[in-house]
């Protein structure tokens, strides 16, 4: 394992300078290159405190990589499920996104469709309405977005989506932890 260079890309991705960790860290700059360019190893101690200013923990900097992580995904990869009693069907665009931070599906609603209610939870959930006009239940308040608008919001009460259109509804939804 290039400990060095997770190190790197994880600095990286924060956006801060091999300084600006040193300075986070109470390293020196010429250390932090060092580790980098794997020409030193970090005591257990002085990793968990640079995991800690890069936003990552122990077990997720030591887990390895997902193998071959399809990028693109065609429709023969996507799974359809259709509720005739609620009319909607949802189509799953990445397979086993459940198991990822993101879940990203495409509903189409029939007129007077609509979907389950969710219980609260922690996640946070992003709409972008391709067809019709949709309406958004946050607890004891609605919302209506139509075709082109988008809604975002953290799932925190209970919430349902539904069709508020004369005809069907199409939308993109992508939530943060799997309740779909």
């Amino acid at each position: 394992m290039q400990i060095g260079g997770k190190i790197k890309k994880l600095r990286l991705k924060k956006g801060l300078t091999q300084e600006e960790l040193g300075e986070r860290t109470d390293l020196t700059k010429g250390y932090i290159s060092q580790l980098e360019r794997e020409l030193n190893s970090p005591s257990i101690e002085t990793l968990f405190a640079l995991l800690e200013v890069l936003g990552t923990t122990p077990k997720e900097f030591f887990e390895e990589p997902k193998k071959n992580m399809k990028v693109v995904y065609s429709p023969s990869d996507q799974t359809t499920y259709t509720n005739d009693e609620h009319q909607y069907s949802i189509r799953w665009l990445v397979p086993r996104s459940n198991e990822n931070e993101m879940e990203p599906v495409h509903i189409t609603f029939k007129e007077g469709g609509e979907f389950k209610q969710f219980e609260p939870s922690l996640a946070e959930t992003f709409i972008y309405v391709l067809t019709g006009k949709i309406e958004v239940e946050l607890g004891k308040k609605q919302y209506v977005a139509s075709a082109g608008e988008s809604v975002y919001y953290e799932a925190s009460d209970h919430h349902r989506v539904s069709n508020a259109h004369d005809g069907p509804s199409e939308l993109i939804l992508v939530a943060t932890e799997s309740y779909l």
